[in-house]
């Protein structure tokens, strides 16, 4: 049996080591869409017309874990937002501010290199994102604000 579906996970059983937000908030574009002279931001919506309709906003995370590998040490996130969502404010030294995701749900798929060979990748969604051990947690709760 497939999944076909996405299926909710806890920000600590993906990110065990912690998440770093890396770069800025982004559109996410839909190719099919857009044109040379018009960039269209994609929705959250499925091939069945299933989903929130909301914009579609990514982010690059880098991830805390030794143990990840070259290919999965940075992760893109999407988040659908009526607003472009504001990441928590880095309150460390470094340039990357940590980050917890609330309503996370994960869809594994196959990826297929030119040299014929197959891995399992994931596509990550999350209804927020939180300072880690924030009020929120990683738990459920969209993060609040909007730019």
């Amino acid at each position: 049996m497939a999944m076909q579906k996405r299926f909710s996970v806890n920000h600590g059983d993906v990110f065990p080591q912690g998440a770093f937000l890396k770069g800025s908030v982004e559109q996410v574009i839909d190719f099919d869409k857009s044109s040379k002279d018009s960039r269209v931001q994609a929705v959250d919506l499925n091939a069945r017309g299933e989903g929130t309709g909301l914009p579609l906003w990514q982010v690059m995370v880098l991830d805390a874990d030794e143990e990840a590998g070259k290919k999965d040490t940075a992760v893109t996130v999407k988040i659908a937002a009526k607003h472009q969502p504001v990441p928590p404010e880095n309150k460390t030294q470094f340039p990357w501010t940590p980050v917890a995701f609330t309503g996370l749900t994960a869809l594994p798929y196959i990826e297929e290199s030119a040299q014929g060979r197959s891995r399992i990748v994931w596509s990550f969604r999350a209804e927020g994102m939180v300072a880690p051990g924030s009020a929120s947690g990683a738990g459920s709760a969209p993060a609040k604000g909007a730019a």
